[in-house]
């Protein structure tokens, strides 16, 4: 069985989104996001799977995010994947649905590219639907790393992300969430992780790891 993690910044009620955008810029929290979404050991990359209203969410000359796979899902089949660079490496994959974008990250290989890690990085819809892959499907999400932000509220968000840990959202046998250490986290992600709140530009949050 293949694993997924799912990577995101969310307040404590779960808001990740406002007026088709982030609630806030967080440069150090954007450097952490990119660093453990690319860090992979040599000849290996990492996948980035993202629906259509993330990867347009990126600013253009940012397409495709480098040094990562990139896979992104769009049920329009004609849904061009406008992007600055003509060939990439690693390539940029589109898929018109889930299961197809899981299908091709199970083969381990993408045009000649060994799989590393895949990760899920929006939006809303996507959490959602990763999130319900039960234990028996081909791939699993098993992990989750959040940037938890404590304060303020960003009382004004209008996207949000499942309630991961209310148990009554567990479907077909799902264990439940346990936070890990932040040695695990620093451990797993393979770099030291500020421990502890931190703040930038008046936002506290915290690093955290989430497992089952």
């Amino acid at each position: 069985m293949s694993r997924l993690t799912l990577i995101v910044a969310a307040t404590i009620f779960n808001g990740i989104g406002r007026n088709a955008g982030l609630p806030w810029r967080l440069p150090q929290e954007m450097a952490y996001f990119a660093r453990v979404t690319s860090n992979a050991p040599e000849g290996t990359a990492n996948a980035v799977v993202m629906g259509r209203n993330t990867w347009e969410s990126i600013p253009l000359k940012f397409r495709p995010l480098k040094n990562r796979i990139n896979v992104v899902i769009s049920r329009n089949e004609s849904y061009a994947l406008e992007h600055t660079k003509s060939v990439t490496t690693p390539p940029v994959k589109f898929s018109t649905d889930l299961n197809a974008a899981l299908v091709q990250l199970s083969g381990k290989e993408l045009e000649g590219h060994s799989l590393y890690r895949s990760f899920i990085i929006g939006g809303a819809s996507l959490y959602q639907e990763t999130l319900s892959l039960p234990p028996s499907s081909i791939v699993f999400v098993d992990r989750i790393l959040i940037t938890r932000i404590i304060s303020p509220a960003f009382d004004d968000c209008d996207v949000f992300m499942p309630n991961f840990l209310d148990e009554a959202n567990a479907t077909d046998g799902h264990s439940a969430w346990t936070r890990a250490s932040h040695a695990e986290l620093a451990n797993w992600v393979g770099f030291d992780v500020p421990e502890g709140i931190q703040e930038e530009k008046g936002v506290q949050y915290e690093f955290q790891m989430w497992i089952r």
